[in-house]
């Protein structure tokens, strides 16, 4: 092997993540039944997935889909993916059999796994792509389990260059079609190495891993950061608060969304003695409310660290780990990483705490959109930095502030309104939890400023009362025009709100509006 041909062996992730070593009996991943899984045993677990994996035909650049509950058998199957020199793509458990019929005709994987109560389904689907089925259920048992044990540990990990695909995550498709974005080994291996620095991760770290891991956040981020870093991790297969609190006192790192957070501060379990054993909590995936950061910063002592990232990015900033850690924003960029902010129109860059497009570049960026080359060449400038399609702004510090999607924006009157900054109004009220502005349309302006409000139970908010408090702090033109006080605000799986499902939902409000 010539020094090229080593190159290329080590830009595979899977090299990177466990070539060197330095103990093989290092623990890795433990779980609340008791296993405990040592680097070694995740290279021979990933040797043996990955020869049943060419045993069923899979290739290098081929795609494996899987839909499948978290387990450790369901981290080995990405391991063993990408040794192989496979695509990995995982699924949101929650897709429907209509949904999946999307990705895998669209991605093409020439294996597909999942729960075995699905497979029939499934496997009807796949059949129209030519892919074969193995399963795999919550408990870690199926075909695909069965076939690894009867496997040999033993397996040369496939070359690839750093440009070679490691995985495809298809973004949450809320406005028009779901887009695959295309993530490269070095996009998984640089950012993941860029957050143990930054994050001050060791080999002494222990982290709480609730997340699910179809998922940047719980997949790449959490795992891949914790490998790197010759760390472990605690393998939850769901959020449970009290059990993540009892866990404290042997861990050192949590990371989670914002519900975790809010979750977390219910219980009075949660105190600065309860917390004294942990480094450091990071939230993500979606903003974090500022009384949230105040309310856990005053509870344990701690101040929560909000970064920023995308499907197609990875992480691009972060607050720092010495240094403010400030409410509202998510930080810095990350070593690597280019942020600007420009005129959405023009593309122009804008001056600091000028509000407009946030965007980055950086290895940490995709490759582009999964067989989708226009809409690829339209997200990226000519000098290579990707439109995130965020909007948001950089201050005077630095730090970057995110105040929504380019298509939350608002246009009423022919004015733009910035949800954000309603939002951050309401949000301070007493008895508000939180809110959500969106433009619904009206016959007269456009899109009518429409707030959608949740309140403490017994809260005395109403729709007049907002507004009372609104009126004088906002610019006539940015006034909600109605406010609806509900239960809850819809989610995604990540926590984020869903202001597509509060569009559609409001959508006929101002129909006769005059």
């Amino acid at each position: 092997m010539n020094a090229t041909d080593k190159t290329i062996a080590k830009a595979n992730l899977f090299s990177r993540l466990f070539d060197g070593v330095d103990d093989l009996n290092r623990l890795a991943i433990e779980t609340v039944d008791g296993q405990r899984i040592s680097y070694g045993d995740l290279v021979a677990h990933a040797g043996r997935m990955a020869n049943v994996l060419v045993e069923r035909g899979v290739k290098p650049g081929d795609r494996v889909a899987a839909q499948t509950d978290k387990s450790v058998p369901g981290l080995v199957l990405y391991l063993a993916t990408v040794r192989a020199g496979a695509v990995y793509l995982p699924l949101n458990t929650a897709y429907t059999l209509n949904e999946l019929e999307y990705f895998i005709t669209d991605a093409e994987p020439s294996l597909v796994v999942c729960d075995p109560s699905k497979a029939q389904g499934i496997g009807a689907i796949a059949a129209k792509v030519g892919a074969t089925v193995e399963t795999l259920g919550a408990d870690g048992k199926g075909s695909l389990t069965d076939a690894a044990a009867r496997a040999k540990p033993d397996f040369v990990t496939v070359a690839r260059a750093d440009d070679d695909l490691a995985a495809i995550l298809y973004t949450s498709g809320t406005t028009g079609r779901s887009k695959g974005a295309m993530l490269t080994h070095d996009n998984l291996a640089s950012n993941s190495l860029s957050l143990v620095d930054y994050w001050r991760f060791t080999d002494k770290d222990v982290l709480i891993h609730a997340l699910p891991i179809y998922h940047t956040h719980g997949l790449f981020v959490a795992s891949n950061v914790t490998l790197f870093a010759r760390a472990s991790m605690i393998f939850l297969p769901k959020f449970d608060p009290e059990l993540i609190i009892k866990l404290m006192a042997r861990a050192t790192v949590l990371m989670g969304v914002p519900t975790f957070y809010t979750r977390l501060l219910q219980s009075p379990s949660l105190t600065h003695e309860s917390t004294k054993h942990m480094r450091l909590f990071i939230s993500g995936s979606a903003p974090l409310l500022a009384d949230t950061h105040r309310e856990w910063a005053a509870r344990t002592g701690h101040a929560v660290l909000e970064r920023y990232g995308m499907t197609e990015t990875n992480m691009n900033t972060s607050n720092p780990y010495d240094g403010d850690r400030v409410a509202g924003a998510v930080g810095l960029p990350l070593p690597g990483v280019s942020v600007r902010v420009t005129d959405p129109e023009t593309g122009a860059e804008l001056k600091r705490d000028t509000i407009g497009m946030i965007e980055v570049k950086g290895s940490n960026v995709f490759k582009g959109y999964w067989r989708m080359p226009e809409k690829t060449k339209a997200e990226f400038r000519d000098d290579g930095f990707f439109i995130t399609g965020d909007l948001g702004k950089i201050d005077t510090k630095g730090y970057v502030h995110i105040l929504g999607r380019g298509k939350d924006l608002v246009i009423s009157g022919g004015f733009n309104v910035y949800p954000k900054e309603i939002e951050s109004e309401i949000d301070a009220m007493p008895g508000v939890i939180e809110s959500a502005v969106i433009g619904v349309p009206h016959a007269d302006f456009g899109e009518g400023v429409t707030a959608v409000v949740v309140c403490d139970k017994g809260a005395a908010v109403s729709e007049a009362s907002v507004l009372n408090a609104l009126d004088g702090r906002l610019a006539k033109f940015k006034m909600p025009k109605r406010v609806f006080v509900v239960d809850e605000l819809p989610r995604n799986a990540m926590g984020k709100v869903q202001k597509n499902i509060l569009r559609d939902t409001y959508a006929g409000i101002y129909a006769k509006a005059k």
